[in-house]
């Protein structure tokens, strides 16, 4: 998949940080939001089908892609709750309250569901690909990512993501069907090249909702995945074969959503690496069918 970047980033403060975006096209916002490690240069290759159809935007997390980072981090600072907070607050600032179609990935997914499952009003659509739909247990986990993800949410988390840099270094590109290249391996590592600034990276795993720990997230999630279940806002669910953490028990619950539309793109976890073009064309198709 082409590494080239061609959107520049704007800047906004929210609270005490800068958050980086992508901000291209004009009409109704189409807001795609990232998760981890990476950043809104995931979306580079997506952008470019849907730009003629709304306002798109791609916002980094703060403490990751081109926004600032949190001082002094440590345990918790890059909680859900945190983010939820930032992404409420950037939506806030660029304008982004009504008639909004929200695009999501990973942990992005996550904060995009909260975000509209208590902003019901102002969701125009959602599409979603490897999504966290769910609370979930270890044997819904992928098998050979149980015990790397058990040992990040245990006492050598910070050994392997703080200093080893596993996230960013093993599991990303082994998530990459079609391979990741340098020049884009590059782009996803330079946030985090000092240790400090790996914190969102290990952050990220110790807060997936899996056997009610941690119960704050458990509890979001449970609550957004109710709202799912019976909201009858548009939702484009992006199956992924083989995909990665969407399968199994959790993919069999989105198919009861209502009002759902699914298309099926080859991809492991970062199917966006993987697909670009395949979920730009499925959006391409469905955003002119909403309302």
């Amino acid at each position: 998949m082409p590494a080239d970047d061609p959107f520049p980033r704007s800047r906004v403060q929210v609270g005490d940080q800068e958050m980086a975006f992508v901000d291209v096209g004009e009409g109704d916002p189409i807001v795609f939001l990232h998760g981890n490690p990476t950043s809104s240069y995931l979306w580079r290759n997506v952008i470019p089908h849907v730009r003629h159809l709304g306002r798109c935007l791609a916002p980094d997390l703060v403490g990751m892609g081109e926004s600032s980072k949190l001082a002094d981090p440590g345990p918790g600072s890059y909680s859900f709750d945190r983010h939820a907070e930032f992404l409420a607050g950037f939506l806030d600032a660029v304008g982004v309250t009504e008639r909004v179609t929200l695009v999501l990935h990973d942990w992005g997914s996550g904060l995009g569901f909260d975000w509209a499952a208590t902003h019901p009003e102002a969701v125009r659509g959602i599409a979603f690909m490897e999504a966290i739909v769910t609370p979930m247990i270890w044997a819904d986990w992928p098998r050979a990512a149980k015990p790397v993800f058990q040992a990040m949410r245990g006492a050598d988390g910070e050994r392997k993501v703080l200093d080893q840099n596993v996230f960013v270094e093993k599991i990303l590109p082994a998530e990459v069907r079609r391979g990741l290249s340098a020049e884009a391996h590059d782009r996803y590592r330079a946030p985090f090249g000092e240790r400090a600034d790996r914190w969102p990276t290990l952050e990220w795993p110790r807060q997936l909702p899996i056997e009610h720990v941690p119960p704050g997230v458990h509890d979001v999630v449970d609550r957004y995945g109710q709202w799912l279940a019976h909201s009858e806002v548009p939702k484009l669910f992006v199956n992924v074969e083989p995909g990665s953490i969407l399968v199994g028990r959790q993919r069999d619950k989105v198919r009861r959503w209502p009002a759902l539309t699914e298309v099926t793109v080859p991809g492991g976890h970062f199917v966006p690496e993987d697909s670009p073009d395949e979920i730009g064309r499925a959006l391409a198709e469905w955003i002119p069918t909403l309302r």
